[in-house]
């Protein structure tokens, strides 16, 4: 009887820049366009970001937006998000009779570049997820849609944290193969939860998902496969992660933290006592 060759063992990839596996993503979206209207002096085109901005690659993977409060970065995410789409409030992708609309009005003067259909999507904003969790409980309570949060790991979103709905949604609803856009998930999550949800990320990724998140987390942003766009007043750029302020921030506090703290509160205490006087 002939023996079977036993299955050469996979060498260890090297984790450096240079010798990472490539994960191809989606890639339903290759590029945004902005078209300008003639009179740009209005929100949302009046702000710079976007006042400066004609096109946008997208990464096939992972596309993040940073910025500034007010950049224009969450603005954005929702016009690609509605053009898409997606209700401006977020949740699952809506049906091609639906009218849409979101706040800015920006979405009229996108064009997206497609170069692919995703099987499913979902837009996530962490301030209106508490009335997406409501719509999905009033569902329930309907005897011809009752769904018992079957495909959210069988819990209703409301009985759980903010944090914790979120993680049922990205393990238990989001199955790959679609176009994800997260408007700063990170907001209810602690750090280790944020580790968690970096798995979680790479594993939509690995099953062929496209996504574009807004976030101001640096824990996030060091997520390998990805564009990192800043948005600034000199318009959007892409630059690497240990160029972001997020990252030179954190690592400056975590390095000296003690020092910091003593320039912050320092000069807070002699403006108060100056005050005082």
């Amino acid at each position: 009887m002939k023996q079977k060759t036993p299955p050469r063992r996979q060498l260890a990839l090297d984790l450096g820049p240079e010798g990472r596996r490539r994960f191809a993503g989606g890639g339903f979206l290759s590029a945004v366009r902005l078209d300008h209207p003639r009179s740009a002096k209005d929100f949302p085109f009046n702000i710079p970001a976007i006042r400066a901005t004609r096109r946008l690659e997208i990464h096939p993977a992972i596309t993040f937006f940073i910025g500034e409060n007010g950049s224009g970065k969450s603005t954005l995410l929702e016009a690609i998000a509605v053009k898409a789409r997606f209700g401006a409030e977020g949740g699952a992708r809506r049906g091609a009779t639906e009218t849409l609309a979101s706040d800015s009005g920006l979405e009229h003067a996108l064009t997206l570049e497609r170069s692919g259909s995703p099987r499913e999507g979902w837009f996530l904003r962490a301030e209106s997820f508490y009335k997406i969790a409501t719509e999905l409980e009033e569902l329930d309570q309907e005897p011809f849609c009752a769904h018992g949060f079957a495909a959210y790991g069988g819990k209703s979103l409301h009985a759980q944290s903010h944090g914790e709905a979120f993680l049922a949604l990205l393990t238990n609803r989001l199955q790959g193969g679609g176009l994800y856009l997260f408007d700063e998930p990170e907001a209810a999550l602690s750090p280790q939860r944020q580790l968690a949800v970096l798995a979680l990320l790479h594993r939509l990724v690995y099953h062929r998902s496209q996504l574009i998140i807004a976030t101001h987390s640096p824990i996030l942003l060091a997520y390998p496969h990805a564009r990192i766009l800043e948005f600034s007043e000199q318009g959007i750029k892409e630059i690497t992660y240990t160029e972001t302020e997020h990252f030179r921030v954190t690592r400056d506090f975590l390095h000296g933290h003690e020092r910091m703290i003593e320039l912050l509160l320092g000069g807070e205490e002699a403006d108060l006592i100056a005050r005082e006087r």
